[in-house]
């Protein structure tokens, strides 16, 4: 089992950055990758980005260039940086951690954190 918590939502101001935390505890070790999703009202959860343990990212589109993905492995920590943010950012956001035991992928969600852009 993997615990996820997130922290480090809130509103913003178009233009402004947020810095999103998410540390993992319990089976840790397997973990093999760790991302953020985000959803909006009446949309579907989509990728923002994802980092593997070997440390390889992925980002979506829209968050290229202003969002950067990075992880602590001391603290257990993956982390969002998110510059230059927009109305269209906002949405709840999910940490994710896929944790492969025996050959078999199990899906882990935190609990969420809500970023508002707003003037």
């Amino acid at each position: 089992q993997v615990q996820l918590v997130e922290s480090g939502g809130g509103l913003v101001q178009p233009g402004g950055s947020l810095r999103l935390s998410c540390a993992a505890s319990g089976s840790i070790r397997s973990i093999i990758a760790m991302g953020w999703y985000r959803q909006a009202p009446g949309n579907e959860r989509e990728l923002v980005a994802k980092i593997t343990s070997g440390g390889s990212t992925n980002y979506a589109d829209f968050v290229k260039g202003r969002f950067t993905i990075s992880r602590d492995n001391a603290a257990n920590t993956v982390y969002v940086q998110m510059n230059n943010l927009k109305p269209e950012d906002t949405a709840v956001y999910y940490c994710n951690a896929v944790q492969n035991v025996r050959w078999q992928e199990y899906v882990y969600w935190g609990q969420g954190t809500q970023v508002t852009v707003s003037s």
